[in-house]
């Protein structure tokens, strides 16, 4: 007889998600696809801010809402109405394994909505915050988005090209980044929540996961007291590691031993230099950074793209075009992996989350939720969204 499809990881939990724009919202995507039930908490009048992140949208809701929100239940509370405060308190008592929230410091202490009040209630509750800059601290009061934490630990000092104007990472490195934190410290409070049954205040913030993308750097400062300045596509610690032009287009090399370096030198014509004393070792090639990555450069600029990157390959030295999204979304080392897939016919391609269970990589069902989408069924009573929504019948948006 056919056996039943074993259930995800995490099926049976529930999970409240009084999230909004990408961090908290992130976490909620990852245990969704991991098997948890998630129920997406709103304000009524205009949603999850993400809503609006658009163009482009779908379905009238900006691309980006989808792709952090797909697989959730949805459900529109006005936390200014007592009675519809009291109906999430009671659906967090009685259901809700944890919390993830994100909203402004105080916003849920003034509704008596807080983790401490809730914990009271309910000591198995795990309660997850996540902050700007984190409790305590001179910066503790500020808001905090992505950019600005790029900015403020330091990540875009190190990102770009020395004496260019401030770059940041192209994605939600740090939002994306605190979410995961939070779903490894929740993941965690379950753990030992099974042998105490004691649940626990998991917390994290934007600032301290942007630190903790800092970790190299940081340490390469307390060892040296350097710092550091942006090498573009390169970096400090190995040449070559970085972005050359050919003939016709960029092609990413990482000869990141000395052996490598041997191997790319030999492959360009170069094999002299495989042996020079000026570049024999990767400590002699930083302090000759400048004079090996000229070197590099004019040899790379002569060859057609095609044929350095199949010489580079036979080699053996690692290599990479520098491809745009429209080529990453229709590579077939994507399709492969089946990491973009649709939750229902003619609904958005979406990534799913970077791992794979058993050769299975866990996906949630479901779109992404309209505004109060699951009202009725989740708090037994009619959606009470106080702007109009395009259902999910709605005339689709073109996508871009």
């Amino acid at each position: 007889m056919p056996t039943a499809p074993p259930l995800p990881p995490l099926a049976g939990l529930t999970i409240v998600e009084l999230g909004h724009s990408v961090a908290a919202p992130y976490a909620g995507l990852i245990l969704a696809d991991l098997g948890a039930r998630v129920i997406k908490v709103e304000n009524p009048d205009k949603g999850d801010h993400a809503r609006g992140w658009g163009p482009p949208h779908w379905n009238g809701t900006a691309a980006t809402f989808h792709c952090y929100n797909r697989g959730k239940e949805g459900i529109a509370i006005d936390l200014g109405d007592a009675d519809e405060a009291a109906q999430l308190r009671r659906l967090i008592i009685d259901e809700a394994d944890a919390v993830i929230q994100n909203l402004r410091a105080g916003v849920l202490s003034r509704y008596g909505l807080d983790g401490a009040s809730l914990r009271a209630e309910k000591p198995g509750l795990i309660w997850c915050d996540i902050g700007a800059f984190g409790e305590g601290g001179p910066l503790a009061a500020k808001p905090g988005y992505d950019p600005l934490m790029q900015a403020s630990t330091g990540i875009m000092s190190i990102t770009g090209e020395h004496g260019r104007p401030p770059v940041r990472v192209g994605v939600s490195l740090v939002d994306m980044g605190a979410g995961m934190w939070t779903v490894i410290g929740l993941l965690s409070a379950l753990i030992a929540r099974a042998g105490s049954g004691q649940g626990a205040h998991v917390q994290t913030s934007l600032y301290e996961t942007g630190l903790a993308w800092m970790t190299a750097h940081l340490a390469g400062f307390a060892a040296s007291g350097e710092v550091r300045r942006p090498y573009g596509s390169g970096v400090q610690e190995v040449v070559p590691y970085q972005a050359f032009e050919t003939r016709q287009g960029w092609l990413m090399i990482a000869a990141g031993n000395d052996g490598l370096f041997r191997k790319l030198m030999a492959a360009l014509g170069l094999a002299d230099l495989g042996s020079d004393a000026r570049f024999a070792t990767n400590s002699a090639r930083i302090q000759n950074r400048e004079a090996i990555l000229s070197l590099i450069a004019e040899a790379v600029r002569t060859w057609p793209f095609g044929e350095l990157q199949a010489a580079l390959d036979a080699a053996g030295v690692p290599n990479a075009p520098i491809q745009t999204v429209d080529q990453v979304a229709r590579h077939a080392q994507t399709e492969a992996l089946g990491m973009l897939q649709q939750s229902a016919a003619g609904e958005l391609a979406l990534a799913g989350i970077a791992l794979s269970i058993d050769g299975v990589r866990p996906r949630a069902k479901g779109s992404a939720p309209a505004l109060g989408e699951h009202n009725e069924t989740v708090l037994g009573h009619s959606a009470k969204v106080k702007t109009s929504t395009k259902s999910k019948t709605s005339a689709k948006a073109k996508p871009r």
